[in-house]
């Protein structure tokens, strides 16, 4: 059994801007939200049986108490934001367990759900869809692995190190010292890859580094460390049988007709069922 976790509120962004390349700025009032739904079908009808897909019901989170310039909803364009629920909606209707996320995030989602699943003997494999860094932290060996499906890669263990330059058990260590744009923390000042990668190899964890390593910047890393740790305890499922995907709901004809894109349901109905 191989599970397949996906970040859907990443694909509704690629789905989103990819398609306003070739519509020039004339934006399809669902047209990522049937880009996303399209991809998963196209997974489904390559042999994938358990899937699960996360989104940002809301952007904003628990981390927006612990740093003000911590990523926000501000600037992301209506026409984008409109999609986030109707995607949602539309992935349940088609037969796919969606987690949509309110206090936690999506990421969150993707590492508890890849936690749980590992947990099960039956699962071969576990593969996060997602570029984002902050996935890394969830790889383990060749079992637990990220999909880069823009870069076309899949990074094992093996790979997150080559890449970061350190386990992926650091990977929030790093992050913490490095600093992480897209999710607005700035990282600790003079501090960049190859510097943060050879202090985590030599001391190990922020928290074992000796005091004249940080100094006074030691509890601002140890908070930043504390916004890129992903959170593992999500309920999500109870069985990894949940994933298992079944066909496309009797809700699934009437939502098609909201989106607008007839291929969707002959797709749905043909895909194969395990």
């Amino acid at each position: 059994m191989i599970v397949h976790l996906i970040d859907g509120t990443y694909e509704l962004f690629r789905q989103f801007y990819g398609r306003r390349r070739f519509t020039k700025g004339d934006d399809v009032r669902f047209g990522a939200v049937a880009g996303v739904l399209h991809s998963i079908l196209e997974m489904l009808e390559q042999g994938a049986t358990h899937v699960g897909v996360a989104t940002d019901h809301v952007i904003e989170s628990f981390r927006n108490d612990l740093w003000p310039g911590y990523k926000t909803g501000e600037g992301v364009e209506p026409a984008l934001l409109a999609q986030f629920h109707p995607l949602e909606e539309a992935l349940a209707a088609m037969g796919v367990a969606v987690w949509a996320m309110t206090e936690l995030e999506a990421d969150d989602a993707l590492a508890s759900a890849a936690h749980l699943a590992a947990g099960d003997e039956r699962v071969e494999k576990v593969c996060i869809w997602t570029p984002d860094k902050d996935l890394a932290q969830c790889v383990r060996d060749d079992r637990v692995v990220q999909v880069d499906r823009k870069g076309k890669k899949i990074r094992n263990a093996a790979g997150v190190r080559e890449k970061f330059g350190v386990e992926p058990g650091l990977i929030p260590d790093f992050l913490a010292l490095v600093g992480d744009a897209a999710d607005g923390y700035p990282g600790i000042p003079g501090i960049g890859a190859v510097t943060a990668a050879r202090l985590l190899n030599q001391h190990g964890a922020i928290e074992a580094f000796p005091p004249d390593v940080l100094g006074d910047r030691r509890d601002l890393a140890l908070r930043f460390k504390q916004l890129a740790t992903l959170r593992t305890d999500a309920p999500l499922f109870r069985n990894v049988d949940e994933l298992e995907w079944r066909g496309p709901t009797g809700a699934f004809a009437a939502y098609v007709d909201r989106l607008g894109d007839a291929r969707l349901l002959e797709r749905g109905l043909k895909a194969p069922v395990a």
